[in-house]
């Protein structure tokens, strides 16, 4: 339990992001990320209401992409 509040700490909404479509603030929340019949778990901003998850550029371009590149060459 110590490392998820850890990673939530790495993952805040500072910005104070909110879901478009419902209004609320995004929370950290564990999330299950799926590419090339691979699964992983990693902690995303959130709606807490519908769920749709939040990736920032840094994110996307940075992590992503080096597990993407990672599992390419499995």
């Amino acid at each position: 339990m110590e490392e998820k509040k850890d990673m939530e700490a790495l993952v805040e909404n500072a910005d104070g992001l909110i879901c478009c479509r419902c209004q609320m603030p995004l929370v950290a929340e564990k999330s299950h990320v799926s590419y090339m019949d691979s699964t992983f778990s990693t902690i995303l901003l959130r709606c807490p209401r519908c769920g749709q998850p939040y990736l920032d550029e840094e994110t996307a371009l940075g992590k992503v992409v080096e597990v993407e590149m990672a599992l390419e060459e499995k």
